[in-house]
């Protein structure tokens, strides 16, 4: 199991060019497990070293900075990789409507630290990025977050288990809302833990 990108993991962009749909393709079908909507706004996508070496393709690929742009890359994605011992997900506040998203996301400060992972009736607490600030002086919460699930031993056993309810969700006053993760995400999750 990879935890880090590495500048000779990625492919030249004239290479990746002519895979590009087959390796999307690929990243669509593995995310496809890896997604879980929590409420009327919140999506949670659970990130892994394919995931986020996607994203560094992508973002090569679009942004065409050559070799100046990948160290920079590789500093903003190699963080959102699980190193073992934990799940990240990169968690979404999906609204379309401009004016509806700023009165919602102005009420959603401190969203960050709310989100949970419960297995068994024991809840594990979400940590935003350290480097992160998302929830902006005014009390507004960015609509895009990034949460680390950090693991114990017997916490990993249990959601490696086959069949074991896992639950999502936020407790913020708020945005309370929970989901009940289905069978083939925990099954998707749990080749994340070494």
């Amino acid at each position: 199991m990879k935890l880090e990108i590495t500048r000779d993991d990625l492919m030249p962009v004239a290479d990746y060019i002519k895979v590009r749909k087959e390796k999307r393709a690929q990243v669509v079908a593995l995310k496809k497990n890896r997604r879980l909507e929590v409420g009327p706004f919140a999506t949670f996508h659970f990130e892994s070293w394919d995931t986020m070496w996607s994203q560094i393709q992508e973002m090569l690929y679009i942004e065409k900075g050559g070799e100046e742009q990948i160290q920079g890359e590789l500093d903003a994605y190699n963080p959102l990789i699980p190193k073992g011992a934990e799940l990240v997900a990169t968690v979404m506040f999906e609204i379309d409507d401009p004016l509806r998203r700023a009165r919602v996301l102005a009420r959603l400060g401190g969203v960050e630290e709310t989100g949970f992972i419960e297995i068994g009736g024991e809840r594990i607490r979400g940590k935003a990025e350290e480097d992160q600030d998302r929830t902006n002086a005014e009390g507004k919460a960015s609509s895009v977050q990034f949460m680390r699930f950090a693991f114990s031993p017997a916490q990993v056993a249990k959601f490696k288990t086959a069949g074991t309810q896992v639950l999502v969700g936020f407790d913020h006053p708020e945005y309370g809302h929970l989901a009940v993760m289905p069978e083939a995400t925990r099954d998707a999750l749990a080749k994340d833990f070494a």
